[in-house]
């Protein structure tokens, strides 16, 4: 094979959602996250472009409005441009909206001729009976311009070609590289953009604005919020009832698989302990993780994709910027509890598209309040076993309990804003920063890939995350459950001392301690819990709901335990991959502690509550 020779590097920069990571994508073949909304990309992603025999190094940074720009998720692209680094940075624009996109695009030619313009989004413009005269936004750029549709690929090869180009032509006009406090006023950015745009784009006014009228909607007083909610609710019962039938095959199948493992680990000569240990314990706890996480996985994260892709999520948070105002904290903190529904670490992370420090870190510290996808499992159980009072699988059972569950998610919501108020009012005072945030066109879901990027980068990661715990956990509880201290085994022990406590906030004491082993990850909490209570911490098939409301009943719980479970399932400690992000979000393990006990108090303030008063009545 030849050698291939290093290139350069180049830079993929532009305003925020025109496209970068999906050009990304496409060239280097990687699978950095996109979505219709500002802010995805929150730090530098590099890749290698491999064209004719060359490499390049593509770096990928997020994006900016303006070299001046003072936000936090901001400050990496502007460092990278200014180092004046890059052998070519490739501008990227939504030909949708050129003037806008234009003035950060002067800001970089003001610095440095060493660029092109991916003048991506041809197709939507199209659509919108937009036309660009690109020879003359060449002349009046002065560097090469591209159209293209990333999403596609059409016009990419070209935009290579032009960029291997610039990068070996020697005599490629550069200007010295400038500090950004000697650029001209940002009004004679704005002024050259229109004026450029005014020439170069010709737009038909007889085209009605379709996103606007569906704003008018959905993003309205009076109809907003209750859409918000129907959608959400609607998302859950397809995923509840999507996820049934499928969940009871995977369990069949997979506890199925049980006596041929235990064939061969008898046939092996291996000790009936380790038989028992490794099937009993790890095998069977990991059939029930999977067996439960994956269906509800598979369709819940292509469904919240898929409203990602159309442009929804930042509705939602326009919907509510006017709440978390009120609560003293930013409307951008909607857009992280959104990511967290489907993770928290997500969530966490996803804190970087706010400014405001003060904001960011009230929104870590209560991310985890809102429901993970590991959590739902359990929460699902149950609302249909306890709440909607129910065994039957029928579309009825399906729909109260995704109405319950967009309840659960109000409230996880609502302490949030609770706990936004009591830290803005005592360790984290201050007035919230202002709320600018792009609203993206509406665009059609690209199904092939929603389904594709969903299972991929979402529902594998995070499956694959608990099944590495659930083994060992399930490892670790047969151990407790067999070794015998006296006349008691460790299990009992130690759920015997945590249970005073526990009774004292609805729980007990088994409970209590699958939500401690269950630190690793909070999928597992639950085939905990059933083998704690099943003797020597067996864990057996449990397929039907009518069998899991048998076992449950046995060991007292009633409805106000499963409602004790429900709030401290969705207020308490983190998992550990959310708590060491926390930790390297904020630098600090102070911090960290603080998001691990605050909602822990709101959890067991909460369960006491609910028991106290269940008792009183």
């Amino acid at each position: 094979m030849a050698e291939r020779i290093f290139a350069g590097k180049i830079a993929l920069a532009g305003n925020p959602n025109v496209g970068k990571s999906t050009v990304f994508n496409a060239l280097t073949h990687l699978h950095q996250h996109t979505g219709n909304w500002t802010g995805k990309t929150i730090t530098c992603a590099n890749g290698i472009v491999r064209w004719n025999g060359k490499t390049f190094c593509l770096v990928d940074l997020p994006g900016t409005y303006a070299l001046h720009s003072h936000a936090a998720e901001e400050d990496s692209a502007r460092e990278f441009l200014q180092s004046n680094t890059a052998d070519c940075i490739i501008i990227v624009v939504d030909a949708t909206c050129l003037e806008r996109n234009l003035i950060f695009a002067l800001q970089i030619l003001s610095m440095t001729q060493r660029a092109v313009l991916c003048l991506n989004l041809m197709d939507e413009a199209r659509k919108k009976s937009i036309s660009i005269d690109v020879p003359a936004l060449e002349k009046r750029l002065g560097i090469p311009v591209v159209p293209c549709t990333a999403a596609t690929g059409k016009g990419l090869d070209h935009l290579m070609e032009t960029v291997e180009t610039l990068v070996e032509n020697n005599s490629i006009k550069t200007t010295d590289q400038k500090n950004v406090t000697e650029f001209p006023p940002l009004s004679s950015f704005v002024h050259a953009a229109e004026q450029i745009a005014a020439e170069t784009v010709t737009v038909d006014a007889r085209i009605p604005d379709r996103d606007r009228r569906i704003d008018a909607i959905l993003t309205s007083r009076r109809y907003g919020i209750p859409i918000m909610l129907a959608l959400i609710a609607l998302v859950f019962f397809l995923t509840i009832t999507g996820a049934n039938v499928p969940s009871e095959w995977l369990s069949y199948l997979l506890f199925a698989c049980a006596q041929p493992l235990n064939d061969l680990i008898t046939w092996l000569g291996a000790p009936e302990w380790l038989r028992a240990m490794l099937i009993d314990g790890g095998w069977n706890v990991l059939a029930s993780v999977v067996s439960v996480m994956l269906p509800p996985m598979a369709i819940f994260f292509p469904l919240f994709t898929c409203l990602e892709d159309i442009g929804y999520l930042p509705r939602i948070a326009f919907n509510l910027d006017h709440v978390f105002c009120k609560a003293r904290t930013c409307g951008k903190q909607v857009l992280t509890l959104c990511m967290g529904l489907g993770c928290n670490a997500a969530g966490v992370v996803g804190c970087r598209i706010i400014d405001s420090e003060r904001d960011r870190m009230i929104a870590i510290l209560t991310n985890t309040m809102v429901p993970c996808n590991g959590r739902f499992p359990a929460i699902i159980s149950l609302i249909t076993l306890f709440i909607v009072g129910t065994t039957q699988s029928n579309a009825k059972t399906f729909l109260l309990a995704a109405i319950s569950l967009t309840c659960v998610v109000i409230v996880g919501v609502f302490m949030t804003l609770v706990a936004s108020w009591l830290l803005s009012k005592t360790i984290l005072k201050g007035m919230p920063s202002a709320f600018f945030l792009e609203l993206p066109p509406y665009r059609r879901p690209q199904v092939g890939k929603i389904i594709v990027r969903s299972l991929r980068d979402r529902t594998m990661f995070v499956l694959l995350r608990a099944v590495c715990v659930a083994a060992p956990a399930g490892l670790l509880i047969w151990c407790i459950g067999n070794i015998q201290v006296g006349s008691d085994t460790l299990l009992t022990i130690f759920a015997g001392a945590l249970d005073p406590f526990a009774r004292w906030i609805g729980l007990d004491g088994m409970i209590l301690l699958a939500f401690i082993l269950g630190f690793p990850a909070n999928e597992i909490v639950i085939p905990l819990v059933l083998m704690g209570y099943l003797s020597s911490g067996t864990l057996v098939e449990i397929n039907q709901l009518s069998d899991l409301a048998a076992l449950l009943a046995q060991n007292g719980w009633t409805s106000v335990t499963a409602v004790c479970f429900i709030l401290f399932s969705l207020f308490h400690w983190p998992c550990s991959t959310t708590c060491l992000t926390i930790r390297k979000e904020t630098g600090s393990t102070k911090w960290m502690l603080i998001g691990m006990i605050l909602p822990t108090l709101f959890g067991v303030t909460l369960c006491f509550i609910v028991h106290s008063i269940s008792v009183l009545l």
